[in-house]
């Protein structure tokens, strides 16, 4: 598994042009899945990224974590964190898991992280077409592989 995050002062997903789910400071997480993730790496990125300091503290610090802050989390699923740009000039995506299986994963991570204490955890829609907006905060992001 891999996992994009940005900092962000706030965040939204728009699912299929209609439903709009937003949060505001916390973190967008982009969650990309490939053959032979595990339950183990899920929970393990999980417990890193609610637990990653990179929140200002009073003294503007990166010192703080996204339960320190009391932030706000936008998971949406990310294909294309897998793609290969390697060959040729057309991303190649044969490294993502098959559906079905990033699914059942994308599901397990979003289930672990609500059980973490967040106040306000949103989703994309597996699958669905979506637009992604966030204004990012430094900017920071970072990658994780599990």
């Amino acid at each position: 598994m891999r996992i994009l995050i940005q900092r962000v002062k706030r965040a939204s997903v728009t699912i299929e042009g209609k439903e709009r789910r937003e949060i505001g400071q916390g973190m967008c997480v982009l969650i990309g899945v490939t053959h032979g993730d595990t339950e183990a790496k899920a929970d393990w990125l999980a417990e890193k990224m609610t637990g990653l300091r990179i929140f200002a503290d009073d003294e503007g610090k990166i010192n703080l974590s996204l339960k320190d802050i009391d932030g706000e989390v936008l998971l949406v699923s990310q294909f294309s964190l897998y793609a290969s740009c390697e060959k040729g000039r057309r991303p190649g995506f044969t490294n993502a898991a098959k559906p079905e299986e990033a699914e059942k994963l994308y599901d397990y991570f979003v289930s672990k992280v609500k059980t973490m204490g967040l106040k306000n955890i949103q989703t994309g829609e597996f699958g669905a077409d979506m637009t992604v907006e966030i204004i990012n905060d430094g900017p920071l992001t970072f990658i994780i592989d599990a």
